[in-house]
């Protein structure tokens, strides 16, 4: 399967493109575009026979396979507003059998209102359509604006779906648990909520919330032992990489090692008994989006390295070390504002930008 999806890579590649090799701490690197022309670029997923599946924020899904490009039907309807649009894609370990994807989108929700939402559907045989596609969930309603929808898709054990959800530019309802904003949900593929999510007892909360306290997670990925974590938006400063622990409160916006856009202080400080401590925090704020733990086998130098795009300063962050700390900085023209980040079926590393509107493939130079 790596070889298939190389070559069908590869041969997307205008090679008078390729710029020069990036330095880095496993040697010279290569960011190869592999697609380009691409508008406002979200998430990239990889189907077993090679196949990229592209988001784009406005609202189209592409296929791109052996140099074709083109547009998938049968999303379901898109408020595109702010930052919500059509948001991630998730491709699950089952697909070969199921030919089911997932999709996060902002969903209107009353008048004015939108809220992130999860979309099931199965690829039609020859990868044109979505049928039999349904909202499996949405985000209580109560609040409008364009702002921190999250909506990053993890799978997890069992069949279970990990779901972020910002605080939607309400910062208070991060601590409400009778609002689903500012949290990572857990429901299983129907959108349900499991029996042992830690507050599905609890008749004022809602079911779904694994964890809350949070601003506007827009990464988040699962290591080589199962583990979640999340790297999520601070105000000015307090960019966070978080272990996602079940029931846990991270803080928002009671404690945050940022302050407001105008300077005063948020909450009540940067520690209070009872919420979490981020295992990593920017400061300045780097923006991150898309997160990734290197599994591959092209680049030893970094399995089991955590991998961060940055929007606001243009690179991308790895961090390693037990706890996570950032020790490098990617960069190049090719790295502007970097959205996603994935480790590919081909052991490279994908990553989308939304400036050059394209997605890259990272892997060692040719002769390095």
């Amino acid at each position: 399967m790596r070889q298939i999806l190389c070559s069908a890579a590869l041969a997307l590649i205008p090679m008078a493109a390729l710029a020069e090799p990036i330095p880095t701490s496993a040697g010279p690197m290569q960011a190869e575009p592999v697609v380009q022309d691409l508008e406002e670029p979200w998430a990239v997923g990889f189907l077993p026979d090679g196949t990229l599946l592209i988001t784009e924020r406005e609202g189209r899904l592409l296929s791109v396979r052996d140099g074709a490009r083109r547009e998938v039907s049968g999303l379901p309807r898109i408020r595109a507003e702010g930052q919500g649009g059509l948001l991630d894609i998730l491709v699950p370990s089952d697909f070969a059998e199921t030919r089911q994807i997932f999709l996060t989108y902002s969903k209107r929700q009353g008048f004015r209102g939108s809220g992130t939402a999860v979309y099931r559907a199965e690829l039609s045989a020859d990868g044109t359509r979505l049928e039999n596609g349904r909202t499996i969930f949405e985000i209580a309603r109560g609040t409008g604006g364009g702002f921190h929808f999250g909506s990053r898709l993890v799978e997890g054990p069992e069949g279970t779906l990990f779901v972020t959800v910002g605080d939607r530019g309400n910062p208070d309802e991060a601590q409400d648990l009778a609002m689903h904003n500012g949290s990572v949900l857990r429901i299983d593929r129907n959108g349900d909520a499991p029996g042992d999510n830690p507050f599905a007892e609890d008749r004022g909360a809602q079911a779904e919330i694994w964890s809350y306290g949070h601003r506007n997670p827009q990464g988040a990925a699962m290591d080589a032992d199962g583990q979640l974590w999340v790297a999520e938006h601070g105000a000015r400063g307090g960019d966070e990489v978080n272990r996602v622990e079940k029931g846990v409160n991270f803080g928002w916006p009671v404690i945050s090692y940022g302050v407001n856009y105008n300077g005063t202080p948020i909450g009540e400080g940067q520690a209070k008994e009872g919420m979490a401590q981020p295992v990593h925090y920017w400061d300045p704020s780097i923006a991150p989006s898309g997160m990734a733990f290197y599994n591959g086998d092209l680049i030893p130098e970094w399995q089991g390295d955590a991998f961060v795009g940055s929007l606001k300063f243009d690179y991308i962050a790895r961090l390693s070390g037990d706890p996570l700390r950032e020790v490098e900085q990617i960069a190049s023209d090719a790295t502007a504002r970097v959205r996603d980040v994935r480790t590919g079926p081909d052991g490279a590393l994908w990553f989308l930008s939304v400036v050059n509107g394209a997605l890259y493939r990272l892997a060692p130079a040719e002769g390095s």
